[in-house]
């Protein structure tokens, strides 16, 4: 007998909260204690804005996961998915065949890459994206008969995803000690983070030094055993870590003296978060390979890829034979009409140029203005993403113990006051939505400001600062 389903509105926040410790894993938790605790169902959802079961209005500063930047509710990318869905709901790929979205955004995305992208690999995923650098970077050195040129350099608490070759491809230790990893192959240097790593100094002069820990590997490693070195234009889940303006230039300079291919994932930075279309474009560097994916559909079907640069398919496709890697669902056709779908939004609606002279320099001041608050030691912001640094004492730039999770206390607060607001440590971090009005920002830091205030009572009342 096939078992009786509830309807989905007849549950209550418990019903669903048991339901969901009986089955559902989720990623990134401690299963016993979130069972314990209940997760926050969210049931829907309208431009910046989510609702939980329990009726409670959520300002979403992190754009669901760095993804949604159109918004929520956008009725041309629903009508695009269910027009796909009605004419060709899948095919695949292989066997030498192609379906009209994933041409047509092919073409697209050649249109608002940087100069010399003209291919794309589509995946499911930025983690797939990034596992699919691991392999087109090593043929690449395979055909031009350098199979020795195999290693590749990330960055201490960088992140890439969560697959084999893309958690080892960061350097989050976390990961890293679990499963292995990372894989051979891939080293790691350290992160360019002025705040923790370059007290004392400039942040120009520590973006140099910074930069030059990859000529520093390189040499370790062996110049001709190293493929290819790959960052995020800002670090995003390692706690929004904006780099200081020396630092991508004199990465450019090290990996054109050595021949070494630049990867730039554009996961979080692409499609208009920095104020260009890709993060390179604002940091002014010019890599061979990028990663994206989130923004590319604002998240509202799974999509990702590889845009290959021009040094790399000139071999691949002229040189390189069968490139024997894919996946079901490289170039879905629903997820393409999904994204040819969001990208015109963006170009109709100059999302990218309105994040670049308008809200982005609104938000910069406003968050800026967060950095005079006494629990915050920093604060950073490029384009539509930001962080704060919660400090022990202001004048110092002390951190608290770890132990004591500050960060999270900060989170709670955010919780309970109706913002989501990441925590990385005492690091919080925001990504909202490049639809937002004046307004909308106003209403976020206002709300940010009340939960710094409820931290710093937390704090003072339990004796921690």
């Amino acid at each position: 007998m096939n078992a009786v389903l509830t309807p989905p509105a007849a549950r209550t926040t418990p019903q669903w909260q048991a339901a969901d410790a009986a089955h559902y894993l989720h990623p990134f938790t401690d299963f016993k204690a979130l069972a314990g605790k209940g997760s926050r169902i969210i049931t829907h959802a309208d431009n910046i804005y989510l609702w939980d079961s329990d009726g409670a209005k959520i300002l979403d500063a992190m754009s669901g996961l760095w993804c949604v930047n159109v918004g929520y509710g956008r009725q041309e990318l629903i009508d695009a998915a269910t027009t796909q869905l009605k004419e060709l709901p899948f095919y695949n790929s292989f066997f030498q065949t192609a379906t009209p979205p994933a041409i047509e955004l092919a073409e697209l995305l050649a249109e608002v890459a940087p100069p010399g992208f003209r291919h794309v690999f589509f995946t499911g995923s930025g983690s797939e994206g990034n596992d699919t650098i691991v392999r087109m970077v090593r043929r690449y050195w395979d055909v031009l008969g350098q199979p020795e040129r195999s290693v590749i350099i990330g960055r201490k608490n960088g992140y890439h995803g969560s697959t084999m070759a893309g958690a080892s491809l960061g350097g989050m230790a976390g990961m890293h000690a679990q499963g292995g990893l990372p894989i051979p192959g891939i080293v790691h240097i350290e992160q360019p983070f002025w705040f923790a790593l370059g007290k004392g100094k400039s942040r120009e002069d520590f973006g140099r030094e910074a930069a030059g820990w990859l000529e520093a590997k390189i040499l370790e490693v062996g110049a001709d055993k190293v493929a290819a070195f790959i960052g995020e234009p800002v670090q995003g889940a390692g706690g929004v870590i904006v780099p200081p303006s020396t630092y991508w230039p004199e990465i450019q300079r090290i990996c054109d003296k050595y021949g070494v291919l630049l990867v730039s994932d554009e996961v979080i930075c692409g499609f208009g978060r920095t104020g260009n279309w890709w993060g390179c474009e604002t940091f002014g560097f010019k890599p061979d390979l990028m990663t994206f994916a989130k923004g590319v559909t604002s998240g509202y079907i799974p999509l990702g890829g590889v845009m290959v640069g021009d040094r790399v398919a000139k071999v691949l496709i002229e040189q390189g034979g069968e490139f024997n890697h894919g996946y079901t669902y490289s170039g879905h056709p629903v997820a393409c009409a999904v994204a040819l779908a969001n990208i015109r939004l963006i170009q109709r609606e100059r999302l990218v140029e309105n994040v670049r002279g308008d809200l982005g320099p609104y938000l910069a001041r406003h968050f800026a203005a967060l950095g005079d608050h006494p629990l915050v030691g920093e604060a950073q912001s490029v384009g539509m993403m930001g962080a704060l640094q919660l400090v022990r004492d202001k004048a110092s730039g002390a951190l608290f113990d770890e132990g004591l999770e500050v960060g999270m206390v900060c989170r709670g607060h955010c919780f309970a006051n109706g913002l989501i607001m990441r925590a990385v440590g005492d690091r919080m971090i925001i990504a909202p939505p490049l639809v937002m009005t004046h307004a909308q920002i106003d209403e976020m830091v206002a709300l940010i400001h009340r939960c710094l205030d409820l931290t710093q009572a937390d704090v003072r009342q339990r004796g921690w600062a």
